[in-house]
Order: C-alpha cells, then structure tokens, then sequence
C-alpha cells in the first residue's frame, strides 16, 4: 500500500522548504494578479512595461510565468505603481 502526502498548494509538492513553498505561493499570486491587470487593461507589453517601470522582455517572462525571474519585492513594486496594495494575512 503506497502512501501519499496530501498538499495544500502545488508549490508544497514541487518544494520540500515550507518556506520556499510560501515564497512561491506568493510570487505566483503576484504575478497572476499583474497578469490579469494587463489583461483586464489590453495593455501591449510595452506599455505594460512602462507603467511597472520594467522592460518589455520581463513582461513577457510574467506572461510566461516565469517564477524564477521574480522576487516578491519587485512584484510589490510593480502592483505599487499601478497603485495597487498588497496586503498580507498570517494563516
């Protein structure tokens, strides 16, 4: 009989630190959230990336969805000068 650990989120699966699975949990809701607003907005990626104060090729990397290219500070950043806010909620 095999055993299977049950997840929360897909990042608990990819990732044996807890902590690193939150920071990917994160950084994915982020990203989602800007995505959408570009979408939501019919922004091309460059005027996307000049209203996050970006360049175009790291527009394409959040469409593409490439975590790894972003951190949470820089993600922030870039809801900040949309004027949105981050709040956090401890679970």
């Amino acid at each position: 009989m095999t055993i299977s650990k049950g997840y929360r989120n897909v990042f608990e699966a990819l990732e044996d630190d807890p902590a690193m699975a939150q920071n990917l949990k994160i950084r994915s809701e982020l990203m989602i959230t800007l995505r959408q607003y570009i979408e939501d907005e019919e922004l091309s990626q460059k005027e996307a990336a000049e209203m996050f104060g970006v360049h175009q090729p790291r527009i394409s990397d959040l469409i593409r969805g490439k975590i790894d290219k972003f951190t949470i500070d820089k993600l922030v950043n870039m809801l900040a000068r949309i004027g949105k806010t981050v709040k956090m909620k401890a679970a």
